[in-house]
């Protein structure tokens, strides 16, 4: 979900920006999706890039920040 919106966690977390521990936890949350098939399915139809991520994705505002340059 993060690399659809041109998000690279390992260079956010090189530059700073983003700690390990967040993506561990950002990756725990991707894990306990309540809507893993059509989160599959919605990255297969975006795979040309996102804006951003489904309304229910669980790390949605935390990629947003991402994406502002805003960091964690």
């Amino acid at each position: 979900m993060a690399a659809l919106q041109g998000i690279d966690l390992q260079e956010e977390a090189v530059q700073g920006t983003l700690r390990f521990d967040d993506i561990a936890d950002m990756v725990l949350r991707c894990a306990g999706c309540s809507n893993p098939e059509h989160c599959q399915s919605w990255m297969r139809e975006h795979v040309e890039g996102a804006d951003k991520s489904p309304g229910y994705c669980q790390n949605r505002e935390l990629f947003a920040m991402l994406r502002s340059g805003r960091g964690i």
